[in-house]
């Protein structure tokens, strides 16, 4: 058998049984843990008594009863006394005469980890020797006889004692070595100055936290260690500590733009102050996580007081929208239609600003419209044009997409003037070239792609660049623009591509849903409480074709809807009598309504109540045009 395979408890036993003395070890309860055959010899104990588990209150007893200490009056006090003694746990050398005449030497130390270990030593030969020369030398004195026996005594004693000492000395080291291995692992500098402030212990961290600075720093003064830039803040600090006056600050380390935290404690374990213990560590991540939370909760708090504020500016201008459309249709003077459409225009700004009111919170939703991809792109065109330096020629064009199709056109400007830009500063001075192309692909998606004839993508950019923050552009870029382009086509349900043919290719490929010209009228049922939006929004279902039954209430339109001939159901979330829309519509549906059920509502998109009716039903948020209506009910419809 291999060494490696004997049992090493097997072994230390085997040794044991090979020491002449007897030994014994207890753990801190007081129970055996390890003894040798000679133990058992010795004190001619029974198996039990020298079984690994046996309580040493049980062997004590057994001794007491069969007289190893002699005649003793009261068992269970001389028991208790012993197993107190033992408890103590302290380190004691003893002699004593056993019942059959055998003198022992009994040497005791305790363990680090409790409990102790006896070792037992015959030691009658010596004494029967040191009898017969006192009996038989006339030259000794009995004086001197006396001293050599206390002598010998005392080394043995002293013998003991050295054994102790050296196994404390062994934890001491052990315990510091432990020390130190778990200061150096620390990502801090720990240290200790003294009131000179010259660094005596270091874990050599220092560099850690402050780069470039020197890692051996025992001995230096600690200005010239951390360097007068650092050294400058936490001078006023250091001063205080000496004093008595522990601190924790943080200071902007300017030549490596970190945050550091900073801890000192006196040293005053010897009463007066000896020095300062020092604690420091680099926070920069923390201090950037901080101050970006607390920006967020800002936002979320000014959506929170915006929230019911936008909820109601949203009702107002869907209202103004509605009225402003019937008057478009009246036959009013052209001064008046000027207006008019004035009014409706400023009114789209105002929901412009609603949508940004909610970017603070989350992304705008998208609300495809009956779109001419031809005059979209036309119009782009005009917009960047204008943006395009003489070295660069842009072309737009598309390939059979006469029919309007159901898209955002605002997303899709926003996203293509976006990656136009990017491509124009890809190019730079050099003479290049902008390509915009529109397609169909199978029917299935729209396919837009943007190409320059710049250097193309590297390949970190090629991985990366959808990434928020990612950008090429150094300072001057927010790495926002790609990444928006890509929330926007996913909110879409499209994907983005990136490749580099000959320059730089961007794909964005849309969901191809044809718009329907002519539009099925139908009959709807219109669920709003607020007369003037349900007015407004009558007269926008009106313009695009459908008849309109209405309702004020979640229980009038919940009987109403039950009718034959109701085509589609269209309800705001909040509606007065205590039910919600979304519970008219639950209950609608689990009474087998077929009908197609739509909501609408005027709650911010951060709004919990509105984000959970998103999930259960198709949703448009106020305010909205007669177009972006019909376009929402067309795409619905659709898919």
């Amino acid at each position: 058998m291999a060494i490696g395979t004997v049992d090493t408890s097997s072994l230390t036993q085997a040794g044991l049984n090979l020491i002449q003395q007897a030994l014994s070890i207890y753990d801190s309860d007081l129970r055996l843990a390890v003894s040798n055959a000679r133990f058992q010899e010795m004190f001619d104990l029974p198996k039990a008594l020298v079984t690994p588990g046996a309580a040493f209150e049980d062997t004590i007893r057994f001794l007491v009863d069969r007289g190893e200490y002699g005649a003793v009056e009261d068992v269970e006090e001389a028991v208790k006394i012993r197993v107190e003694q033992a408890r103590a746990f302290e380190p004691h050398y003893m002699e004593r005469i056993r019942a059959n005449g055998q003198v022992i030497s009994v040497e005791g130390n305790p363990l680090p980890t409790g409990g102790w270990v006896t070792v037992y030593t015959d030691i009658t030969a010596i004494k029967a020797q040191e009898k017969l020369l006192r009996a038989r030398s006339e030259e000794l004195s009995d004086q001197v006889l006396t001293h050599a026996e206390r002598l010998s005594q005392t080394n043995r004693e002293l013998a003991a004692t050295i054994t102790a000492l050296e196994e404390t000395k062994r934890q001491l080291t052990e315990t510091e070595a432990r020390t130190r291995m778990t200061t150096q692992m620390m990502p801090a500098h720990i240290a200790h100055v003294d009131r000179d402030g010259r660094y005596t212990f270091s874990n050599r961290r220092l560099s850690l936290v402050l780069p470039d600075r020197p890692t051996d720093v025992l001995g230096l003064h600690i200005s010239e260690a951390l360097g007068q830039n650092a050294y400058s803040h936490i001078a006023p600090y250091l001063a205080r500590a000496l004093e008595g006056d522990a601190s924790v600050f943080e200071f902007t380390h300017e030549d490596s733009s970190r945050r550091i935290r900073v801890a000192f404690t006196p040293d005053s374990r010897e009463g007066p102050i000896n020095g300062v213990y020092i604690l420091s560590m680099d926070i920069t991540e923390e201090t950037q996580a901080r101050a970006a939370l607390t920006q967020t909760h800002k936002r979320e708090l000014a959506a929170q007081l915006t929230s019911g504020l936008a909820h109601d500016f949203a009702n107002l201008l869907t209202i103004i929208l509605g009225m402003q459309s019937r008057l478009s249709r009246m036959d009013l003077p052209e001064e008046a239609q000027n207006l008019v459409g004035a009014t409706q225009s400023a009114a789209r700004r105002g929901g412009a600003l609603l949508d940004r009111l909610a970017e603070m919170s989350g992304h705008r939703e998208a609300r495809p419209v009956a779109t001419d991809i031809a005059a979209l792109l036309e119009e782009i065109e005009l917009l960047a044009q204008p943006n395009m330096p003489e070295n660069v020629t842009l072309k737009i064009g598309h390939e059979e997409l006469s029919s309007p199709l159901l898209i955002d056109p605002g997303f899709l400007q926003d996203s293509l003037l976006n990656l136009l830009l990017n491509a124009r500063d890809a190019i730079g001075d050099a003479q290049g070239a902008i390509t915009l192309n529109a397609r169909a692909i199978r029917d299935t998606w729209l396919e837009i792609s943007v190409t320059d004839s710049g250097p193309g993508f590297s390949e970190k950019a090629l991985k990366h660049a959808l990434d928020p923050f990612f950008t090429t552009k150094g300072v001057e870029g927010s790495g926002l623009g790609l990444s928006m382009v890509y929330d926007m086509t996913k909110s879409a349900g499209g994907h983005v591509m990136l490749a580099n043919k000959s320059g730089a290719r961007v794909t964005l490929r849309l969901p191809l849903r044809w718009a329907a010209t002519d539009p099925t009228p139908g009959l709807v049922l219109l669920v709003e409480d607020s007369p003037d939006i349900r007015t407004s929004v009558r007269e926008m279902l009106v313009e695009i074709g459908h008849s309109v039954i209405e309702a004020a209430t979640a229980e009038e339109g919940e009987a109403l809807a039950v009718m034959p001939g109701i085509d589609l159901i269209l309800s705001d979330i909040s509606l007065a009598g205590g039910r919600s829309g979304v519970e008219m519509l639950e209950a609608l549906r689990s009474r087998d309504v077929k009908t197609p059920a739509y909501l609408m509502t005027s709650l911010p998109m951060a709004d919990p109540v509105r984000r959970s009716a998103a999930d259960r039903f198709p949703l448009i948020g106020k305010p909205f045009t007669a177009r972006e209506l019909g376009g929402f009910l067309s795409a619905e419809d659709a898919a």
